[in-house]
């Protein structure tokens, strides 16, 4: 019976000029170079060169550890390096620029509509620039939801993606707050713990090093939630990311507005909900990978059944503590590749593993088989390098057997010695008796069939 392949082969499609890859890199590179520029031009106006310097030197401080602590959230799945820098480089560029514009007009405005500049100045705090700001932001989590889909696939995504653009942001915000500070020290002769640019350091920098991310953070869960939603809930995929906006926007609001609380209003917020809320959010999103680490253990044992997989690597690939034992073991035996052949190895069997959970949930596209093919490609090219370093890892950290107590009965000559005395027990079944499947479940797609030994 001829089938025909369910994918046609060559498909020649018209496209137009701005719909080529290249096109659009470079229109999106030239935009964010502009920003830069014309942020760069903004900054150093206000501040000075010697300001500017200064407080780039002072907001560079807390950016690596940020990042560190958004690309360790995401290295069960991790995405793209690419998307990363896109993010920072649009919070630190594009959304700063839009900020600085829009906050600057609508104070302008407000203070020329009510002749007053101290209520306009607050006003633009505690609202103009929590709008303005939180969706310059959003816009960066909106365009890699909409235009690198296949890397943004639930919660964790959207926070590393909202948090790191929040990150980019904060950046350019702690230039400004604190060359500007550094500037008003010069003018009063200020120095040491008690000058203005060792207290904007102390707030901005120590103590809240995490307040953009944060605040992004709740627009970025919105939208994860939405790329967990199915196809068939489109109002909900519209509003959740909304309603994470809208969340962001509020609690943006009374970060700012926490100066008009009295002399204690700033340590108040600071104490009794900031702190709580980071200690929430951080709560949800390791809970949120440790279920990633068990979509992996429950998923994989399908392609174990098919030949793909050896039995000892979903446990070691659905723990991060054996990932991190397999790519020390491939150093130690086959260097820099080897470890490099391992992570990537392990990056592709949980790609593997959430594509086929959105399988199974009808989210995984019309592209499903194409890209789980291609996924078992890539494992089946690096196992040579990568199966004895993740077996090594599953047998070092393996739990310790727990031995099964045999009763009193089990022994017919009162016996109570151990297998080799014990007399009226029933053998274990041999290599070629029935045995007990150790995964029972039945995936509902079969996976491809590894390439056999006479194969290319």
């Amino acid at each position: 019976m001829a089938t025909c392949p369910p994918y046609p082969t060559h498909v020649h499609r018209h496209t137009h000029w701005w719909q080529r890859a290249w096109v659009r890199y470079g229109a999106l590179i030239t935009l964010l170079a502009l920003s830069g520029l014309v942020i760069l031009a903004l900054v150093r106006e206000q501040t000075g060169t010697q300001g500017f310097l200064v407080g780039l030197g002072l907001a560079v401080l807390p950016v690596p550890l940020l990042i560190a602590a958004f690309r360790w959230l995401d290295r069960v799945d991790p995405g793209p390096w690419r998307n990363l820098l896109f993010c920072f480089a649009w919070g630190a560029c594009a959304a700063a620029l839009i900020a600085i514009v829009a906050n600057s007009f609508a104070t302008r405005w407000i203070a020329t509509a009510t002749a007053d500049p101290a209520s306009a100045d607050t006003l633009g705090a505690t609202v103009i620039a929590p709008v303005v700001e939180e969706s310059a932001k959003a816009a960066a989590v909106l365009l890699v939801f909409l235009f690198r889909r296949r890397d943004f696939t639930g919660i964790v995504d959207g926070v590393v993606v909202a948090g790191v653009t929040a990150t980019g942001f904060a950046f350019t915000e702690n230039i400004l707050y604190l060359g500007t500070a550094f500037g008003t020290d010069q003018l009063t002769g200020d120095s040491g713990i008690a000058s203005v640019t060792a207290a904007t350091f102390f707030v901005r920098v120590v103590m809240s090093p995490f307040a953009h991310p944060l605040f992004t953070v709740l627009t970025g869960i919105g939208f994860g939630i939405a790329a967990l939603s199915t196809g068939r809930h489109r109002l909900r995929r519209a509003l959740l990311p909304l309603a994470g906006l809208l969340l962001a926007m509020g609690m943006h609001a009374l970060w700012n507005g926490s100066a008009a609380f009295g002399e204690y209003g700033f340590f108040a917020v600071y104490a009794a909900f900031m702190v709580p809320s980071f200690g929430l959010l951080t709560w949800l999103v390791i809970w949120t990978r440790q279920r990633e680490l068990g979509t992996v253990r429950a998923e994989l044992p399908a392609y174990v059944m098919a030949g793909w997989l050896t039995p000892a690597e979903p446990y070691a690939l659905g723990s991060m503590r054996a990932r991190r034992i397999a790519r020390q073991y491939a150093r130690r035996h086959a260097g820099k590749e080897g470890a490099r052949a391992v992570a990537r190895y392990e990056a592709c069997a949980t790609s593997v593993a959430f594509l086929r959970q959105r399988g199974r949930r009808g989210r995984a596209g019309a592209d499903f088989a194409v890209r789980e093919r291609a996924l078992l490609d890539a494992l089946w090219h690096l196992r040579d390098l990568a199966r004895p370093a993740l077996e090594h890892a599953a047998r070092a950290t393996a739990p310790p057997p727990v031995p099964v107590p045999v009763p009193p009965w089990a022994y017919p000559y009162g016996g109570t010695h151990g297998a080799h005395g014990a007399y009226g027990l029933r053998a274990a079944p041999g290599p070629h008796a029935p045995q007990v499947p150790h995964y029972p479940y039945v995936p509902p797609y079969q996976p491809y069939a590894p390439p056999g030994p006479h194969r290319p």
